[in-house]
């Protein structure tokens, strides 16, 4: 929160977004849903985020998302699952698609599949020894399809929690699927740069992202 959610509500604060920040559940605090729990955890804040839209005074089109690391592996499966269904209605707002419209995801989880097998999102969602399919089931790339919305990507080629293979793996399935994607790889940053470091390339990441959300007309 005080590393990457905070400093980045802020950021986009400024820019005339409305922020919200999300405090999800974690598969390994032993809650009933297991592996759901993040899942559910996001898509009820985003058709909650849909359900009061006029009450913040947003525009239900312009719904976006930004997620770091295990983050944005979540917001990426949100993204491009919308019609997953991993919790009984609870009220009128899970009657609404949890749709986003743009994606920002830096240094994401993005495949849990081998040989990309040493994140912590990868054991704590699926264990010691799960199955292949299972390890495609929980890839965000698997579920890229005509229609998701643009991505944003930044990495640095250093990283070696998430290796950049990760986004290059999701570039490519945008691509194979005709969904609009940017991709900035940085040569240096390492994991968990957040906003950037000063005076490194990473701190140039949020410029590129406005003037994409502009070009996204996200923002004016």
């Amino acid at each position: 929160m005080r590393h990457e959610s905070l400093p980045a509500a802020r950021w986009l604060q400024k820019l005339g977004v409305t922020v919200f920040v999300l405090s999800y559940r974690l598969p390994e605090e032993g809650w009933h849903a297991g592996a759901l729990a993040p899942v559910q955890d996001a898509q009820r804040a985003i058709r909650l985020i849909h359900a009061q839209a006029d009450q913040y005074g947003l525009d239900r089109k312009r719904i976006g998302a930004l997620g770091f690391s295990a983050g944005g592996h979540l917001m990426g499966l949100c993204a491009a699952r919308p019609d997953w269904q991993t919790y009984p209605a609870i009220d009128s707002a899970d009657s609404l698609r949890p749709d986003i419209n743009l994606v920002l995801l830096a240094y994401p989880v993005v495949t849990l599949e081998a040989p990309y097998l040493g994140t912590r999102s990868r054991r704590t969602l699926l264990g010691p020894h799960p199955t292949p399919a299972e390890a495609t089931a929980w890839s965000v790339q698997t579920y890229i399809h005509k229609g998701c919305p643009p991505f944003f990507l930044v990495q640095a080629a250093d990283d070696r929690i998430t290796v950049p293979e990760n986004t290059a793996v999701l570039q490519a399935a945008c691509q194979r699927n005709t969904v609009p994607v940017t991709r900035y790889i940085f040569p240096s940053g390492g994991h968990g740069f957040g906003l950037g470091y000063r005076e490194t390339a990473t701190a140039t990441w949020p410029h590129l992202a406005e003037n994409w959300m502009k070009q996204q007309h996200f923002i004016a």
